[in-house]
């Protein structure tokens, strides 16, 4: 099958966040299936001068959005087999960070207009377009309004891949015909609560609806999680499913990963402890080997549980333990921690910024990861950490539930400790009960060899995605 991939970002070339890891890995699994899956993105300023060598360019076309006229430039390079095509217009994406903007609504529409302009110059005639967020939710609507009338594109279906619905690209209400020009029988589509909501613009277009975790799609159907598109989701129930991501088990491998201090894996991880000692040394905690050692590797905010781990902090670090924590995000919560640092100098250490190499050194020498997050969509950090055998604490909430099964100390199964209600004292306990087990050594080594020898990979969650496109083109 011939799939476009269509996204606001893509590894290698610019990632903020789990998509661009999402719309690195899976093409390339996809591809590995036997698929012919190529991934479509913007030519923002943020590509480095290294990839823009690699590309070529493709060809260009005017493209009309409502009343405007913009030009769009068509780039194309290969990387690790995968075939990525580049929208240029630098008025729209020469900027110096790729969200944020005041006419963001406007830059993705023209993005998710231009796919379409541009198809026939790939060359490629794709079955089938996999949209992914409120940046290419208008893809399925425009195809369906400017485009179906074309042979070229009558037979094109669609998929929406919702990897957060907090973000749904919401404008104001004009914008619908002024700005992205969509003609009045397909507007009632794009409005939602008197705006221009472009991710209900997709989920109302697709053919399918994804999400990333199977618990994810069962909990976007209430108010709690939907962020004001439940109504919508219980409509188009029928085509959401819920497929859990991936990680790159080449990528993130402790056997091969340069940035540990010495390599590990399942059949010989007793040099793990070498990775403890360079991570306490590294961000200067008494080297302490048999002290249980937490890690956190995360955005700084209220949707990653900061709040519940402000609330109970004190009462961690009143055990004997220690504690590194890295990333960015609210500035109370950096503000707080690195007071918090102050006076815990020898059992908490923070480091407010974000570096990969760091956060390879924490996945591969802490023992246990603290992820108690609010609501989470599928999360990749806790499958990184149980290749690298951090053995997660987290709340069951989205992909958390549905990759973290809980240890039971009887039969010896199981790979993490969790927590259900969202509270800081349910957390305490999670925390509370991982520690005590990691004094019992034959627990502890039985929880570690379960959460490294899981599986982690894309292969399965690939299987699914081409049973998706299978059933969508019969």
């Amino acid at each position: 099958m011939r799939i476009l991939f269509a996204t606001g970002e893509a590894g290698p070339f610019l990632r903020t966040g789990g998509l661009g890891d999402v719309a690195q890995a899976l093409p390339y699994a996809l591809n590995k299936e036997g698929q012919d899956v190529r991934i479509v993105m913007p030519l923002y300023e943020g590509i480095g001068g290294d990839f823009r060598q690699t590309m070529q360019f493709v060809g260009s076309k005017i493209i009309f959005l409502g009343w405007r006229q913009q030009y769009a430039g068509l780039f194309r390079c290969i990387y690790n087999g995968v075939t990525y095509y580049f929208v240029d217009n630098e008025y729209y994406f020469k900027r110096s960070t790729p969200y944020g903007h005041y006419d963001d609504g406007e830059r993705f529409a023209f993005f998710s207009k231009a796919v379409l302009d541009l198809l026939p110059l790939m060359n490629f005639g794709p079955e089938i377009i996999h949209c992914n967020d409120w940046q290419t939710g208008l893809i399925p609507v425009m195809l369906d309004a400017f485009f179906r009338g074309d042979e070229t594109y009558g037979g094109i279906k669609t998929v929406l891949t919702i990897h957060n619905i907090e973000f749904q690209g919401n404008m104001d209400r004009s914008c619908i015909s002024d700005v992205y020009g969509i003609p009045s029988a397909y507007q009632s589509v794009v409005e939602y609560g008197n705006c221009a909501n472009m991710l209900k613009a997709g989920i109302e277009g697709a053919d399918k609806v994804t999400t990333v975790s199977q618990t994810y799609a069962n909990e976007i159907m209430s108010p709690y999680f939907a962020y004001g598109l439940e109504g919508i989701l219980a409509r188009r129930a029928f085509k959401l499913s819920g497929i859990v991501n991936g990680i790159d088990t080449v990528l993130y491998n402790p056997l091969t990963d340069k940035s540990l201090f010495a390599p590990f894996s399942v059949k010989n991880f007793s040099k793990r402890v070498e990775n403890k000692k360079g991570l306490q040394e590294l961000v200067h905690l008494p080297v302490a080997p048999e002290k249980p050692l937490i890690g956190m590797v995360t955005r700084l905010t209220n949707q990653k549980g900061l709040d519940l781990v402000m609330e109970v902090l004190d009462d961690i670090l009143s055990m004997d333990l220690q504690m590194v924590i890295l990333g960015t995000g609210d500035w109370k919560y950096e503000t707080a921690l690195r007071e918090m640092a102050s006076r815990y100098g020898n059992k908490l250490a923070v480091i407010i910024n974000f570096s990969k190499d760091v956060a390879s050194k924490i996945y591969g020498g802490s023992d246990m990861f603290l992820m108690p997050s609010k609501f989470e969509p599928c999360g990749l950090s806790q499958l990184i950490a149980m290749r690298y055998g951090s053995i997660p604490i987290v709340r069951e909430t989205g992909g958390l539930k549905d990759t973290v099964l809980p240890f039971n100390p009887v039969e010896k199964s199981g790979k993490g400790f969790t927590f259900k209600t969202y509270n800081a004292y349910d957390m305490l306990d999670a925390v509370r009960r991982a520690v005590g087990t990691y004094y019992n050594k034959e627990e502890w080594t039985a929880c570690m060899k379960n959460a490294m020898s899981g599986e982690y990979g894309w292969e399965q969650s690939a299987l699914r995605y081409v049973a998706l496109y299978e059933e969508i083109i019969k």
